[in-house]
Parts: C-alpha cells; sequence; structure tokens
C-alpha cells in the first residue's frame, strides 16, 4: 500500500477532485458537515467542522486553527515551551479523505483525521498523526518491517441525569454478567449497529470489571489506520451513548480507588506477508527480531508510561495485581506483565499472535502512543537486545532480590517520574524531534502542577470527563 503523502498547500495530488466528487456525494446523503478531528498532546481529542460544500476548499487549503493547542492541558489551560504556546502563528488541517467516514451515532455528520502543516507547506513537527506516519514508513524503508495494530477501548457508562460532575454508574450487575448485558441490550446493540455502518469490524464487545464498565476489541488495521479508528470508535461511543440518556467516561481513573479503564494496544511486526511473532524458533514461535522487538519495548516501558499513561489519573489506575501491568515483565498469555506474549488459538497464530501492551490507558494520544511503541521495540531490533526470562503469575509476589533477578522492576508510580525517565531517554526524544518531545514534558509537568495537592479522590475527578 502506497504510504499516504504530506499535506500541501493546493492539496494532495488528486485529492481536490476527489473531495469535489465526495462532498456532492455526501450532501446528497443529508450530510451537512464534516467533523475534522486531531488528538493534542495531553490526549484529548479536538475537532473544527466545516459544511460539506467546503470539504473540496478544506482538501486543497486547509483549515485554520492555531499551534498553540499542542500545549493545551486537560483542563484548557496553556503551557509553553521555547517553540510552543504562544499566540502567535496558524496552522493549516488537512483532512484524510481516504479516512472520511460517515458517522452512524450522528446523523448528518461525518468524520475524518486530520495532518497538519504549517501555512508555509512545511510539516508541523508537533504533529502526532504525522509523526506516527513517519515512524511507519522509516520502518519499511529502513527495515523492510510493517505493523499492525489495534487498540482496545475501556470505558464506563454513567446516567447523564447525575448531578453535574458526578459519576452514577448505569448497571451494578456483575462483572462479564449477563445481566449487564440484558440492561442494556438496546445501547450495545445500536453501538454495534453503528460501527458495522462505519466499517469498524468488532471482534468484541462486553461487560468488563467495574461498575458500568465495557469493552470493545476491534479488528487490527495498519497503525495510523488503528489509531484514526480508535478515535472513531470513541467518538461514536460518545454519540450513541447520549442518544440513550449514558454518558461515556473513558478516563484512566473514575473514582479514587478501584479498576480503572485501559487503552491497551496490540502490535505485532510483519514482513513480507509473514508475522514475526509466529512460526519462529524461539520462545512461543516469535522470531529472533520478534523477540527483540519485545525487549526494546520493556527496555524503553519506564519512559514510554510518560506517554502511554499520560495523566495524573493514569497512575490511579497503575497499580500492582490490577492487571495493569506494573512491572517490566513479559509472559505468555499473563495478564500481569506489562507485555503479554499472544500466540493465539491453534491453526490462527500465524495470523493472530502479536504483543499486548498493558500500561496504556485513553488518555494517551493514540498516534504518539504508537509510534512511540514502534520506535522503542525498533531499538530492540537494531542492537540485537535480549528478551530477558519470562514470568509467570502476578510479578508482585517476587521478593526485591528475585524482581531484580528477573529484571521485574517497577514502573514509575507518579507522572512526575515518568517524565523524569522519558527526560532522560534519548532514543524515544530523538524520535519525536525535540518540538514534539518537549511538548510531551511541558504538559505533563502542567498536568502534575495542576493537581498538586489533591487527594486521588479529587484527582479522579478533575480528569473524569476531560477525554
Amino acid at each position: 500500500m502506497t504510504a499516504l503523502a504530506d499535506p500541501r498547500p493546493g492539496g494532495r495530488p488528486g485529492d481536490v477532485e476527489r473531495a469535489t466528487a465526495l462532498g456532492e456525494e455526501l450532501s446528497a446523503r443529508g450530510v451537512h458537515g464534516i467533523v475534522l478531528a486531531w488528538v493534542d498532546t495531553a490526549g484529548v481529542t479536538r475537532v473544527k467542522t466545516v459544511p460539506t460544500a467546503r470539504l473540496a476548499s478544506a482538501a486543497a487549503w486547509g483549515v485554520g486553527m492555531s499551534p498553540v493547542f499542542d500545549t493545551f492541558l486537560a483542563n484548557d489551560t496553556i503551557v509553553a515551551t521555547d517553540v510552543l504556546g504562544s499566540p502567535d502563528g496558524d496552522l493549516r488541517l488537512y483532512p484524510d479523505l481516504g479516512r472520511l467516514v460517515v458517522l452512524a451515532g450522528q446523523p448528518g455528520w461525518a468524520w475524518a483525521p486530520v495532518d497538519r502543516i504549517t501555512q508555509e507547506g512545511e510539516r508541523h513537527p508537533a504533529c502526532s498523526r504525522t509523526f506516527l506516519r513517519h515512524v511507519v514508513a522509516d520502518a519499511a524503508r529502513d527495515h523492510d518491517i510493517t505493523f499492525k495494530a489495534a487498540i482496545e477501548v475501556e470505558w464506563m457508562l454513567g446516567r447523564d441525569s447525575a448531578p453535574e460532575g458526578e459519576f452514577a454508574p448505569a448497571t451494578t450487575a456483575p462483572a462479564y454478567g449477563a445481566g449487564r448485558q440484558v440492561e442494556l441490550g438496546d445501547y450495545l446493540g445500536e453501538l454495534l449497529t453503528a460501527c458495522a455502518a462505519q466499517g469498524v469490524d468488532v471482534d468484541q464487545l462486553h461487560p468488563e470489571y467495574a461498575a458500568g464498565q465495557f469493552e470493545i476489541s476491534v479488528g487490527a488495521l495498519d497503525p495510523v489506520a488503528a489509531a484514526d479508528r480508535s478515535v472513531l470508535v470513541r467518538q461514536t461511543i460518545r454519540a450513541v451513548s447520549q442518544r440513550h440518556g449514558l454518558r461515556a467516561v473513558f478516563s484512566p481513573a473514575v473514582t479514587g480507588e478501584g479498576v480503572g479503564n485501559g487503552g491497551h494496544v496490540h502490535l505485532s511486526a510483519w514482513r513480507d506477508g509473514a508475522n514475526l511473532h509466529a512460526g519462529g524458533r524461539y520462545r512461543y514461535g516469535m522470531t529472533a527480531e520478534a523477540e527483540s522487538f519485545a525487549a526494546g519495548i520493556l527496555a524503553h516501558l519506564p519512559a514510554l508510561t510518560a506517554v502511554t499513561a499520560p495523566s495524573p489519573a493514569s497512575y490511579l489506575r497503575l497499580k500492582p495485581s490490577q492487571w495493569a501491568g506494573v512491572f517490566t515483565a513479559w509472559g505468555h498469555e499473563t495478564r500481569e506483565a506489562s507485555v503479554r506474549v499472544i500466540t493465539g488459538t491453534a491453526g490462527l497464530s500465524a495470523r493472530a499472535a502479536n504483543l499486548e501492551v498493558k500500561p496504556v490507558d485513553l488518555a494517551a494520544n493514540p498516534y504518539l502512543a504508537l509510534g512511540c511503541l514502534i520506535a522503542a521495540g525498533l531499538d530492540g531490533v537494531e542492537s540485537s537486545l535480549p528478551l530477558p526470562e519470562e514470568i509467570t503469575g502476578d510479578p508482585a509476589r517476587f521478593t526485591a532480590e528475585e524482581a531484580v533477578a528477573r529484571g521485574a522492576y517497577r514502573l514509575p508510580a507518579s507522572l512526575e517520574e515518568a517524565v523524569g525517565k522519558f527526560s532522560k531517554d534519548e532514543r524515544l526524544r530523538a524520535a519525536l524531534g525535540p518540538v514534539l518531545a518537549d511538548a510531551v514534558a511541558a504538559v505533563r509537568l502542567g498536568e502534575i502542577a495542576a493537581v498538586a495537592g489533591l487527594d486521588d479522590e479529587s484527582v479522579a475527578a478533575a480528569y473524569r470527563w476531560k477525554y
């Protein structure tokens, strides 16, 4: 598949003609507006919208938006770096027409992710979607490796009638219980219908552990499309929930105690149509490169948490013995391991084998998370990094000496600690580039300052409805 070109003033080749035809088709279908979406450094999805009649103009010349959003916090205050955070300048948002979809949960609207460039036509160095596209393209060029990825979406459903800012679970039926599916069957059925209408292939939709919690798992795509799909699925869940008098919460911690919402990443590396995580002669069928890819992720995981678990609320979720994966450890189908090696059912391994990275939540910008995970894994491939000893069971049971012997170190227990690790990780910072790396650090430090002195319940409340 040919990689999508960076946008340019006048439009990507063929896009203006394509957008003109699309606009006419969408208008005939009753679509009156296009949602242009991107995810900021704090993990909040931001949008601009244009009338359907303006789609061709957006494809040609983009839509204006200030670069200040790259240093917005989740509470909409602004921090700054030496490059970003001022009121000066403008960017152009260019829709990816290949990912445009009519929104089944919002009649009259279509949706498309955007790439951002400067008014002068240069790549915007803080555009996370462009960053991921280039990471993927560079891996194909330099290593002849492509990737498939999927992001699980967990959310808790509250009643829209709850007092402002409070969370009242829509159901208290048991975890994974049939009662929960029966109570909300109409809602879940409409969600499945909406996903199918939007071309989202759903693997599973089921009640999860916490009160009112559900999870949807979707099919794997190339990493950019997988990140797009994660944003689209959440847009759809919000819309369908609202139509049923419900409110979806994607925050990693809905309350100060208990299990939160994850956004586990599934990732596999491929070459010439062959899955590098299956059919090899190493552990559980992995090839040497697959083992080193997993080892690279483990080696960088303490720093990666600043990207994959970017909110102060993330660290209310990242606790031992809650299947959140808070140690630098891997295991075969071990749900307490931060990197779970999945081999798949017998007969399906060639296409199903993958890595599940667990210390990820939906406060993470999915483009940054996937791009940094791939960069970390490729660092392991380039250095032929050995994969350490496998763990079984819960790593929390190890003594300090046993943990050190297995390389099972506790991941950062706070966002401040994660930022410290990130600031020292030259490989991740180089992959992001100085502008985007500095934005990540500045936004994280801003979030830390925003909740300084708050107790756990107040931290959860501060981020409850932000993502």
